[in-house]
């Protein structure tokens, strides 16, 4: 061997050293990236039975009537999302709603109470909207021709979608000095778009009456004892156009905000009347708040709805009424949302947060504010490709089955826990949200047959007397069983981690297990594909991420 061909084996060694020296680090700088601390937690999952029982179709979302002039705060942020001038030919919004199969779709908003529906009873030129600040709401009364209605029919069935339409429930009343409406509804409009529906055949899931005028009402308010008795009469006016039709459409109401008194008195007078009781959500305060993001990853802050969750559930178990309750709009930022939060990665931390726990609730749908249109849409208003909260109500839809699992997390209080029966599969389904931006947390699995005191309430840290979670007492608590005697290290799950691009919580592009998720030039909807991890590993959630683990191997008597 000369000098030359020592020196060169000489450097093929050096090179394959720091080969094997560089392959160390890029290991290392994998498994600690986000930086931070590292910490274990327990999800406790109570395994008997369920606490609630959602729909099937319980991710919901609506379509507004806002024009594009209607702007907040200087921002015009609506564009052509209106039922009235969306483009129906988008193959972008055609496939968004397929991919749910189906999607329950809410029509209405504030101004469903100033729309005409252009039947034979209507003998006035059909015009739009136009804006009118001296007008309530802002606008002048509006128009919904019956070519649009056919046209949107049209959509919805090619899309599959599952259409609940919002009512106009003002008309023919008297609006007061004092910001009520007083007077019987009159029905003669409505009836009329009801008539023209059903010889059309097209399919109609419910009728809601009206839109945001319980209680105090927004703009203007119906007294409770009114209102059910026009509740009433929709339902008749259903029955009997419905005649030779089954299913029959749900009754549906009042989609406004919840007033204890109002809702006790409006639901005792429905008993029979009303199928679902509606409410909206929108926790957060004015878009124009420059402290959303700070609330979102709150987590006492966030906490603070499940009072009105659980209010209304007492409300209707102590009521005569049968009826179940839905979240019929929830934008979180009223007035249009706000830019870049909740549009943005970050507002699923709140999105699926709300999933979770209206779900504990027993609540059966929830309609988010909007599917497209505002500063708040699952897609983009201009663009129509998706917002990261798209692909999070569409992985909660094909996941999170229909019984809800009491659940809870002992460890930092930034992780929030929620588990659900597997969607369509054996299993279960567990999502868990990191809010805490430097923190990445190992969770285990822990079941139990029995608790103390656990219901669901203090189960999800929802009351402040229970927020120590180091207290849970269970009985008989064991690691996950697996079927036929299997080895843990042999049963694997799926995991499916969210995050931020670039860690950017006003990023609109979502990561799914490090992968970009965008729409391709087909206006497909992108594969939602997990990892398969070993089940004897603690499920580990980085910082400022979102974890859905689908656990096949685990079956409880709750899933049963």
């Amino acid at each position: 061997m000369n000098l030359k061909t020592g020196s060169l084996f000489w450097l093929m060694g050096l090179c394959f050293w720091v080969f094997l020296f560089c392959c160390s680090f890029s290991t290392v700088s994998a498994d600690t990236v986000g930086g931070g601390n590292k910490v274990g937690g327990n999800v406790f999952i109570n395994e008997k039975s369920p606490i609630g029982k959602i729909d099937d179709d319980f991710v919901c979302a609506t379509l507004d009537w806002w024009p594009p002039e209607k702007c907040d705060y200087g921002t015009c942020s609506w564009g052509h999302a209106s039922l009235l001038n969306l483009d129906l030919n988008n193959k972008i919004l055609l496939n968004a709603i397929k991919a749910f199969t189906p999607l329950k779709l809410r029509l209405g908003g504030t101004l469903q109470d100033k729309v005409i529906y252009d039947t034979e009873d209507h003998n006035l030129p059909c015009t739009q909207f136009v804006k009118n600040t001296s007008e309530l709401f802002g606008f002048s009364q509006g128009c919904l021709p019956l070519y649009r209605w056919d046209e949107l029919n049209t959509f919805f069935k090619k899309s599959g979608a599952v259409i609940i339409f919002g009512l106009n429930a003002l008309s023919g009343r008297f609006l007061r000095t004092d910001g009520s409406a007083v007077g019987d509804w009159d029905s003669s409009n409505a009836e009329s778009l009801i008539r023209y529906t059903v010889t059309k055949g097209y399919n109609i899931s419910g009728w809601e009456l009206g839109n945001e005028l319980s209680g105090n009402g927004v703009g203007t308010r119906v007294a409770a004892n009114q209102y059910a008795f026009d509740t009433v009469s929709l339902r008749n006016l259903v029955q009997n156009i419905y005649s030779d039709v089954e299913p029959k459409p749900q009754i549906i109401a009042p989609g406004g905000f919840f007033d204890q008194k109002w809702f006790s008195d409006f639901l005792n007078k429905t008993a029979k009347s009303l199928d679902v009781i509606t409410h909206h959500i929108y926790n957060l305060g004015p878009g124009v708040d420059t402290h959303l993001i700070e609330k979102i990853l709150d987590p006492s802050y966030l906490d603070g709805e499940a009072n009105t969750f659980g209010r209304l559930q007492s409300t209707i178990n102590s009521s005569a009424s049968l009826a179940a309750s839905w979240v019929g709009e929830a934008g979180g930022a009223y007035n249009s949302g706000r830019n870049l939060v909740t549009n943005a990665f970050v507002f699923s931390f709140w999105y699926l947060d709300q999933l979770g726990m209206a779900s504990a609730y027993d609540t059966k749908t929830y309609c988010r504010q909007t599917f497209v249109g505002g500063n708040y849409g699952l897609l983009n208003t201009t663009t129509s490709v998706p917002n990261p909260d798209y692909y999070s109500a569409l992985l909660w839809h094909r996941l999170m089955g229909r019984k809800v699992l009491a659940t809870s997390f002992s460890g930092t209080k930034k992780i929030r826990a929620y588990a659900h029966c597997a969607k369509q599969s054996q299993g279960i389904t567990l999502l868990l949200i990191n809010l805490d931006n430097s923190t990445t947390v190992e969770a285990k699995i822990t079941f139990n047959d029995t608790s103390t005191s656990h219901h669901k309430h203090k189960l999800h840290r929802l009351h402040r007397l229970h927020k120590d979670h180091h207290r849970h007492r269970f009985h008989s608590t064991k690691v996950i069983r697996f079927p036929g005697g299997s080895k843990t290290s042999e049963m694997a799950r799926e995991e499916y981690h969210l995050t931020a691009k670039d860690g950017n919580l006003h990023s609109q592009t979502m990561l799914l297990n490090g992968n970009i998720l965008t729409v391709n030039a087909s206006g497909d909807i992108p594969p939602l594909e997990p990892l398969n991890v070993n089940s004897s590993d603690p499920i580990t959630v980085a910082p400022f991420s979102i974890v859905f683990a689908h656990i096949p191997s685990v079956v409880l008597p709750a899933c049963r």
